[in-house]
């Protein structure tokens, strides 16, 4: 059956799925450490640790909900199930993760732990089937690059929609809070909303998106059900593959950089730079102008340089931009009483936000063509084993980044309940030079990503084999 063409409309509902992942992402990463370090009290490093802790799980449950969507048979198609089944228990438990009990210091680590990693859990069954049903929705090079851009510029709309909402209407400054996120009594309103709009994004798009359902690919009749031997299988033929082997090893370097910044960056704009939450609402204005550029320009970058050139750059550019001023700051160029800093940091922020756009694009877009290339070996689609790299590692940017960014503020002795302005200099010095060293994993994942072979000239032999087969198949006759 001939798929009718994507509309635009196809590609936006679909991306509004990862509108209500960024927020989650967004909210979780910056919020979560100061929630419970600076307003509960909880020490730092406790805390990174009961947040790491589900990467354990995380790194079972990822891929076995790849190799469980990639092989079931249903009247809904291989991904919606997981979709529909994940929304409820998403919302509930964003709810949970910023509404501890009063149980103590260690009953509310071991609430975060837990409650946490369920929320992780949650956005995985929703998540990896969604970007796995992305890589599905078109075949043609560039075709997915536009599906995955339209999918990144979706993912900005919700960090920057989580954003606004909490610079400037759940947190914003008071005279009392230049900081509102330290106001304890804001925090119910903050999670019962942000978990409402979680639970009308995930459903618009699941619902939006079932009418691709009947042209979307099939497990083949004689593939074998979900089992955890299939999943064994399926997780050693994508190690098998040389391409997925080295983004996985990019990706896991890329995720310590984008995790202790994550952790860190609430920490420099709040002290270091002394910015009310107000002021940091409006580096929503270098994010748009990066992502708007990147949305426009990686497809034509695709075309022109190949998907392993540009997300090699980009990433070299996202590693060494955004920790620039921190940088400038160690060595006293620029500090919180530079005239015009806010604008400066602003400018700066598009060197953050327009290379990572880039970046995500080309990086789910290469994995469609890497599941061309183990279809072509194997003879069955892994879009959702391959896909769950990126939902993993996304998780990795949380948790293990913020627990080495909970070790950092142990590490310079960051006080507890701090107020901006009163922050000794040696403190600040430490944690400026700790987000401008995180650059350095970053550039270990752009060599990785220089060493990827997904490009036009590998895509159309493979489909061009893929065809040649399917043909082969159709008339019965050996292919060759």
């Amino acid at each position: 059956m001939n798929a009718p063409p994507l509309t635009v409309r196809d590609k936006i509902s679909y991306g509004l799925g990862s509108t209500a992942e960024a927020m989650v992402f967004t909210t979780t990463s910056s919020f979560l450490m100061l929630f419970y370090n600076q307003v509960q009290g909880l020490p730092a490093h406790y805390i990174g640790i009961a947040l790491a802790a589900g990467l354990i799980v995380n790194a079972v449950f990822d891929p076995m909900v790849g190799s469980w969507s990639d092989r079931t048979r249903s009247r809904w198609g291989r991904r919606h199930p997981f979709m529909f089944g994940s929304i409820l228990p998403a919302a509930a438990l964003f709810y949970a993760v910023f509404n501890p009990p009063e149980i103590g210091t260690v009953g509310q680590l071991v609430w975060l732990g837990v409650a946490n990693t369920l929320l992780l859990q949650a956005m995985t069954l929703y998540h990896t089937p969604h970007l796995a049903l992305g890589g599905e929705l078109s075949d043609s090079y560039l075709g997915r690059t536009s599906v995955m851009s339209y999918n990144t510029f979706c993912l900005w709309m919700g960090d920057t929609l989580g954003w606004l909402l909490c610079f400037r209407i759940f947190f914003a400054a008071s005279a009392e809070y230049p900081n509102g996120a330290l106001d304890a009594s804001r925090w119910p309103l903050f999670s019962t909303t942000v978990a409402a709009l979680v639970l009308l994004i995930l459903t618009y798009s699941s619902w939006s998106t079932r009418n691709r359902i009947p042209y979307l690919p099939q497990p083949g009749e004689d593939e074998q059900g979900f089992s955890p031997r299939e999943l064994f299988r399926d997780i050693g033929r994508a190690l098998t593959n040389r391409n997925y082997v080295v983004l996985l090893i990019g990706m896991f370097f890329l995720s310590m950089m984008t995790g202790i910044r994550l952790g860190l960056w609430l920490y420099s704009a709040t002290y270091f730079w002394e910015l009310t939450n107000n002021q940091i609402s409006l580096f929503v204005i270098g994010s748009f102008c990066g992502y708007v550029f990147a949305a426009f320009a990686v497809k034509r970058l695709h075309a022109r340089f190949d998907k392993r050139w540009t997300g090699m750059a980009a990433l070299l550019l996202y590693s060494i931009g955004p920790a620039l001023p921190l940088a400038l700051g160690y060595f006293g160029v620029l500090s919180a009483r530079t005239e015009g800093i806010l604008y400066i940091l602003i400018a700066f922020s598009v060197l953050q936000h327009l290379p990572y756009s880039l970046m995500v694009t080309t990086v789910t877009s290469a994995l469609a063509d890497i599941a061309d290339e183990n279809e072509l070996k194997y003879g069955m689609r892994q879009e959702g084993v391959l896909y769950a790299t990126r939902t993993f590692f996304a998780r990795v940017d949380q948790a293990l980044g913020t627990a080495l960014a909970g070790w950092v503020l142990t590490y310079i002795a960051f006080p507890a309940n701090a107020r901006p302005g009163e922050v000794e200099q040696p403190v600040l010095m430490g944690l400026a030079a700790a987000f401008a060293l995180s650059s350095i994993p970053g550039l270990i994942a752009g060599v990785f990503y220089g060493m990827l072979r997904v490009t036009r000239k590998s895509y159309d032999a493979t489909r061009a084999a893929l065809e040649t087969r399917r043909d082969a198949d159709d008339t019965g006759l050996e292919p060759g």
